[in-house]
C-alpha cells in the first residue's frame, strides 16, 4: 500500500513561491498529483503527473504558475508554485492512483494528510 507524506507548506507573501514535496513509500509507479481545499470551499484538482513524468495536467488556475515534476528514484513529486495569490491559500493534498491522468477525486485512491499553504496579501 502506497503512503504519501507531504512537506513544504508554509506562509508566503503574495507574489512569492513555495515548493511542495510528496514522498511516496511502497509501490510508487502511480499517477500522482495534488488537490487543494480552502476554508468553506470544495476540494479542487490542481495538477497531476503520469507515472513516468512525461505527461502533466493542470487546472486553469495553476497553468503558467505551477509546475509539477517527479523523481522516481526518490519516489517524490514536487510542486513548484510561483506568483502565489491569496486565493491559492488552502490545504494541499498529495494524491496517487493507478488510473490515467484525471481531474476527479475518484481517479486517486491514496491521499496524504495535507499541508497548509497560507498566502498573505
Amino acid at each position: 500500500q502506497v503512503q504519501l507524506v507531504e512537506s513544504g507548506g508554509g506562509l508566503v507573501q503574495a507574489g512569492g513561491s513555495l515548493r511542495l514535496s510528496c514522498a511516496a513509500s511502497g509501490r510508487t509507479l502511480y499517477t500522482m498529483g495534488w488537490f487543494r481545499q480552502a476554508p468553506g470551499k470544495e476540494r479542487e484538482f490542481v495538477t497531476a503527473i503520469n507515472w513516468n513524468g512525461d505527461s502533466t495536467l493542470y487546472a486553469d488556475s495553476a497553468k503558467g504558475r505551477f509546475t509539477l515534476s517527479r523523481d522516481n528514484v526518490k519516489n517524490t513529486v514536487y510542486l513548484q508554485m510561483n506568483s502565489l495569490k491569496p486565493e491559492d491559500a488552502a490545504v494541499y493534498y498529495c494524491v496517487a492512483g493507478q488510473h490515467d491522468l484525471g481531474r476527479k477525486e475518484s481517479n486517486y485512491s491514496v491521499w496524504g494528510q495535507g499541508t497548509q499553504v497560507t498566502v498573505s496579501s
